[in-house]
This record gives C-alpha cells, sequence and structure tokens, in this order.
C-alpha cells in the first residue's frame, strides 16, 4: 500500500512537472509579448498625435486595434495638459514660456473621446503635454496559474501595462 501511494504522488507530481509548469512558462511569453505589443502601441500614438498636434479618431481606432488583437481587455486613460496661455493681468511677463509662470489645466479620457466622436479630431497645441496610460483589465492565463499554484489573490493587479508622454511640437488645425 505503501509503494502504491509513493507511486501515485510520483506520478502527480511528473504530471505536474511536465504539464503545467510548461504551461505557465509559455503563458509569461504571451503576457510579454502582449506587454511588448501595448508599450509599442501607445508610444507610436503619443508621438504620432504630440508631432502632428492632434488627436485623430484614426490613430486612436489603430491604437484599440491593436492593442486588442493581443486577446486582453484594457483600460485607456488619455490626459491632455492644456498650456493657459493667460498668465495673470499683474503680471509684466510678454511671454506665455517664462518658466515658473506656465499654468495648465487637464481634459480627460471622456472630454477627448467625446471630442473624437463629434469631429474625429481633437487638436493640441505647442507646449500642451499629452499622455497615455493602458492597463489590461482582465485575468490573462498566467496570472489564473500563478493564483492557482501560488495562492495569490490578484484581482485588482494587472500584469500588462503601458504608460508613454510627452511635449506637444506643433499646432493642430483648427
Amino acid at each position: 500500500m505503501s509503494d502504491t501511494l509513493v507511486t501515485v504522488i510520483a506520478i502527480l507530481l511528473a504530471a505536474i512537472m511536465m504539464f503545467v509548469f510548461p504551461l505557465l512558462s509559455v503563458s509569461e511569453r504571451s503576457d510579454d509579448i502582449s506587454q511588448l505589443s501595448v508599450q509599442t502601441a501607445t508610444a507610436e500614438f503619443v508621438d504620432n498625435s504630440r508631432s502632428i498636434g492632434k488627436i485623430t479618431m484614426d490613430n486612436y481606432s489603430k491604437l484599440v486595434d491593436t492593442i486588442y488583437a493581443t486577446g486582453n481587455s484594457y483600460d485607456i486613460e488619455m490626459e491632455v495638459k492644456i498650456l493657459d496661455e493667460n498668465i495673470g493681468k499683474k503680471s509684466a511677463w510678454t511671454q506665455g514660456t517664462v518658466i515658473g509662470e506656465n499654468v495648465y489645466y487637464s481634459v480627460y479620457t471622456s472630454q477627448i473621446v467625446e471630442v473624437l466622436n463629434e469631429s474625429g479630431i481633437y487638436n493640441m497645441k505647442e507646449g500642451d503635454i499629452f499622455s497615455c496610460s493602458i492597463k489590461n483589465t482582465n485575468k490573462t492565463l498566467s496570472q489564473t496559474i500563478r493564483g492557482i499554484f501560488y495562492s495569490i489573490s490578484s484581482g485588482d493587479t494587472y500584469s500588462i501595462a503601458a504608460q508613454h508622454s510627452g511635449v506637444c511640437t506643433a499646432n493642430g488645425s483648427k
């Protein structure tokens, strides 16, 4: 009886080592590839938008298509910090680009998407700061496997994330 129990345990351990660990390794590589794809798409989207001075519906759709092609769902957050050129009535400065006197106000994802849906273009101007942050919202296969074997509760964590930002270098046409 003792030899049978040891044999069954050995077979179970061998099955885990032969099937589960390679599956975990492959699923983690899949997450790495998705991470790289999302990071590249985010950087291209932000750099293209800030270099032409506008966020277009075509570029936004291309970003969404690229990241959803990884098979995961994502939360996309965009922010445009708009340079306020009215630095105050009492100021003696003649330019709005004086260091220490620039004031920014923010426009967020819902407002940007609303403008994109209406006109297809969200215009920015030189000096505005555009940032985009993307996080996956679903549990990937590797997160599920790690959760089973390591007893890690990872409900609020994400394994695929990307962010990129930069200063707008051109004025979008109005």
